[in-house]
């Protein structure tokens, strides 16, 4: 995943790091040449890698890596330099690493063009330095930013509006009336601002409730492939500013997400959820319709959320409790065949007297 021909001496990465690195192991005679950032069981000569604590100090030992990024850990960095690996050190050495990656390590980004295949209705505003693929279809009334990537076989329905340096990647659908801000970014198969799931039952069977709302994105969203966000009956679906949005996620209509929040793969929530800022949902947690979820929670993954959860509170089972008690829970659990075992001996017991 490195780019062609980058070589950099990790002295040159060390100066794009500023002040987030807190000591090295840097000489005149220890210099390394990096060619590419590994994973540290996976690393080569010439390759930068990581290591974030005392739980991987094994692998020190292992590792083909040039240059390791570690901890404040005296230990593992003399560890290092016994092997004869150059290192940084930085009390964040994940978020070193994700920059370093960043150094080697260019997306795919095409040059602005509009393919002659791609179908834009004349009412379409198009911003500058836009790029839009084969087969795209943009239709009435929709606004596309300055800098947007709009890969091949998207569909935008009338009246949407993209932000600048947005992509659109490859088979995502944008519904009608949808709202997507700056810097955003939609993976290959998601829907964004589909019909809720509305309908009203009677006597003779379902009656549909058309979804006339819409779906609002803010700036710096990211959204995984086949996640579904749908708009509501009336009124709006709004993900907050920088919230990131993993797999096989399922927004129901009228959700109210906050800013900062990371939703894993195949969580799921009913209508009218509201989300918090800087929230945590682990995969396959599911939220019930209308339930309140405060700042800074977390759930655990296929946690069941069927009540209300407070700012900060950590939950885990189904249906979702504390955490704590969740661990609790869980230690019985496992004793249960022999618990079981012992009450059938005392009702025996009971039942001699």
């Amino acid at each position: 995943m490195t780019s062609e021909n980058t070589t950099m001496k990790l002295s040159e990465i060390l100066s794009q790091f500023g002040d987030a690195v807190t000591d090295h192991s840097l000489t005149v005679n220890q210099d390394p040449e990096i060619t590419g950032v590994a994973a540290i069981d996976e690393a080569t000569f010439g390759t930068l890698s990581y290591v974030e604590g005392a739980k991987f100090a094994f692998l020190v030992g292992k590792t083909n890596a040039s240059a390791l990024i570690l901890p404040p850990d005296q230990t593992l960095q003399l560890q290092a330099q016994e092997q004869g690996i150059a290192w940084l050190a930085t009390p964040e050495p994940r978020l070193l690493f994700a920059k370093a990656i960043a150094l080697f390590y260019k997306p795919y980004s095409p040059a602005p063009e509009i393919h002659p295949t791609a179908v834009i209705h004349p009412t379409a505003k198009i911003g500058s330095d836009v790029y839009i693929g084969a087969h795209v279809v943009i239709q009435p009334g929709v606004e596309i930013g300055n800098d947007a990537i709009i890969h091949p076989n998207v569909v935008i329905y009338p009246d949407a509006k993209i932000g600048d340096r947005t992509t659109l990647h490859a088979n995502c659908t944008i519904h009608e009336r949808t709202r997507i801000g700056a810097d955003c970014m939609i993976h290959s198969g998601a829907v964004i601002g589909a019909e809720g799931f509305g309908f009203v039952p009677t006597r003779t069977g379902w009656v549909k409730m058309e979804q006339s709302g819409c779906t609002v994105l803010e700036d710096g969203v990211e959204v995984g492939c086949n996640t579904a966000i749908d708009r509501p009956a009336v009124g709006e679906t709004r993900v907050g500013r920088d919230t990131k949005i993993d797999n096989l996620v399922q927004i129901g209509h009228g959700c109210q997400i906050g800013a900062g929040c990371a939703i894993a793969g195949q969580a799921g929530m009913a209508g009218g959820v509201k989300v918090g800022n800087r929230v945590i949902l682990a995969g396959q947690t599911g939220i019930a319709n209308q339930v309140k979820i405060g700042d800074g929670a977390i759930a655990s993954a296929q946690s069941g959320i069927h009540n209300d959860i407070g700012p900060g509170e950590i939950v885990s089972g189904s249906p979702a409790i504390p955490y704590k008690l969740y661990l609790k829970v869980a230690a019985v659990y496992s004793r249960l065949p022999e618990m079981y075992k012992s009450l059938k001996q005392l009702q025996r017991q009971e039942q001699k007297k």
